[in-house]
């Protein structure tokens, strides 16, 4: 992979990167025909974010050769390493006229070269891993509500929160009003807790569809490092959500950019006796032994070997699903109820991922299960 990004799209660059930060310590780029793709995704598997850039995005964009029954090369690399090159935003856009990222499998190094004023021209080789595709599966169609304003009327709204705030519940009230709240857990003594509640009218908005009476609680820090991306790049933020537990999924569109990031919500414990249908995803039938509740129905096994059954693909990424496979005893035990990562012992329901390994590869020759925790802890 070859690319050459100039002029003030290596700040953008930039500011995808550090919204990356905001998700997890490693960075998956992937070229393809259609541009190249960073992706980030947390420990605890309840967010994930990515940025697909245009091949007219580039000065020069040539993603390698693949053959006829292999894919073109992926990696990924220490979010830190990759995130220090674009530390400093304002020197990029008054020192930095062009930027190189060249891709060599063979010397197993990504290579950065930054072509600065005066003709000075920063190198920097990155250690990279090969690496399977982690997705997250998910559906915009299938959400029941969608929200859709200028990032900076976002931004202005939960500037109100302190930034040492984990959640915040995002609601609808009479008369098509749009709330933002901070998140209060029920065993906190009204009395010793402090609430912020701010109203948005539907006129703030560019387009309002939502179902009446529904909210959803979700992590700030993610959404905040989207906020910032958008309202630097003056673009419009689509909220897609649904009830309690499902997805809740953010979009920025532009002609060489599209964005996407997942967060998983908290769960609603009287909605579990309902069984809704998988955002994404056909509704796996649930067994009265093995699966006690419709939670289950939010894991999925991905084929890792060559030659795996292809499944119903998702409007942005792609998917092979094979059959469900047989559950297989835990290692560890954890605490019940507790999610590990963002956000700590709260019941988020974790998002949908699957690792496909390149056909023509040297990878596992056994089907390997990447199971997802549903919201009682349990894998």
């Amino acid at each position: 992979m070859k690319c050459v990004i100039a002029g003030g799209n290596v700040k953008v660059l930039g500011r995808a990167v550090h919204s990356l930060s905001r998700i997890g310590d490693e960075l998956y780029l992937e070229p393809t025909e259609s541009g190249l793709s960073l992706r980030a995704v947390n420990s605890s598997r309840s967010a994930f974010a990515s940025f697909l850039f245009a091949p007219l995005f580039f000065q020069l964009y040539e993603p390698g050769s693949a053959g006829p029954d292999t894919e073109l090369f992926r990696c990924k690399v220490h979010m830190k390493s990759f995130l220090g090159i674009f530390r400093s935003l304002p020197s990029l856009e008054k020192s930095v006229g062009k930027c190189l990222i060249l891709l060599k499998p063979r010397a197993s190094r990504l290579v950065l070269q930054l072509h600065c004023k005066y003709g000075v021209t920063k190198t920097h080789n990155l250690a990279f891993q090969e690496c399977e595709r982690l997705q997250a599966v998910f559906d915009t169609q299938r959400c029941a509500s969608r929200l859709c304003a200028p990032a900076r009327v976002l931004a202005e709204a939960v500037v109100h929160f302190p930034l040492t705030l984990a959640e915040v519940t995002l609601g609808t009230g009479p008369g098509g009003k749009i709330s933002l709240r901070n998140y209060v857990e029920e065993e906190a003594e009204p009395s010793k807790t402090m609430v912020t509640e701010l109203w948005l009218a539907e006129d703030e908005f560019q387009s309002v569809a939502v179902t009446p009476g529904s909210n959803i609680t979700f992590c700030l820090k993610e959404f905040r490092g989207l906020l910032s991306f958008a309202e630097a790049s003056n673009l419009p933020l689509t909220i897609h959500f649904d009830e309690p537990g499902r997805p809740v999924i953010f979009t920025l569109d532009d002609t060489v950019l599209e964005v996407h990031l997942v967060l998983a919500t908290l769960s609603n414990l009287e909605s579990n006796s309902q069984s809704p249908l998988t955002n994404g995803v056909s509704h796996l039938p649930a067994t009265s032994d093995d699966f006690p509740d419709d939670l289950e129905s939010y894991m999925i096994a991905m084929e890792t070997s060559e030659g795996g059954v292809e499944g119903p693909p998702s409007p942005t990424f792609p998917l092979c699903t094979p059959p469900p496979a047989e559950s297989e005893p835990e290692e560890d035990e954890e605490e019940e109820g507790a999610v590990p990562g963002t956000p700590p012992h709260k019941k988020f329901r974790s998002l949908f991922f699957g690792s496909v390994m390149t056909p023509g590869r040297p990878g596992p020759t056994t089907n390997q299960e990447v199971l997802v925790e549903d919201s009682d802890g349990e894998s």
